[in-house]
């Protein structure tokens, strides 16, 4: 094993010699990967878990009221991931006006849409800006209550 190391490293370094250097040596075999493979080790993260300020028993709360009537079928952990957020999605497409895709993000839009359902219903007072801010989260926190 260890002669065909050596052997390796030979062969390495003279090949590297012969392109311009050692330090070339690096770059030019970088330079014939296959970028596929620079692809394939692309890792997918999933999205966070967002609270919106709530604690972990108002989210369960949440939860269920999701499950019972929105089609999440996730755990009732507390941790309001994608699949909490898909359902809540498919909620506000339903009735407030969301627009987007279901894709479980709680970006400006949802919370647009959340924002114009706690307007409506559980004492939001602020604009409809998709800033999830503290009047908003407030909001969202009377509504877990009501559910708890």
């Amino acid at each position: 094993m260890r002669r065909m190391t050596r052997m390796f490293v030979t062969a390495t370094t003279a090949v590297a010699i012969a392109g311009g250097g050692v330090a070339a040596a690096g770059t030019s075999f970088a330079a014939t990967g296959h970028p596929a493979q620079a692809a394939a080790t692309t890792a997918v993260t999933p999205l966070a878990v967002n609270n919106m300020g709530l604690s972990t028993t108002q989210a369960k709360s949440v939860q269920r009221w999701l499950k019972t009537y929105w089609g999440y079928t996730g755990a009732i952990d507390g941790q309001l991931g994608t699949g909490s957020w898909q359902a809540m999605q498919r909620f506000l497409k339903a009735h407030y006006g969301y627009t987007g895709a279901i894709d479980g993000d709680p970006g400006p839009n949802t919370v647009k849409a959340m924002q114009r359902w706690l307007k409506a219903q559980w004492g939001y007072t602020g604009g409809i800006d998709g800033i999830a801010g503290d009047g908003t989260r407030s909001a969202f926190k009377r509504f877990a209550n009501a559910y708890a």
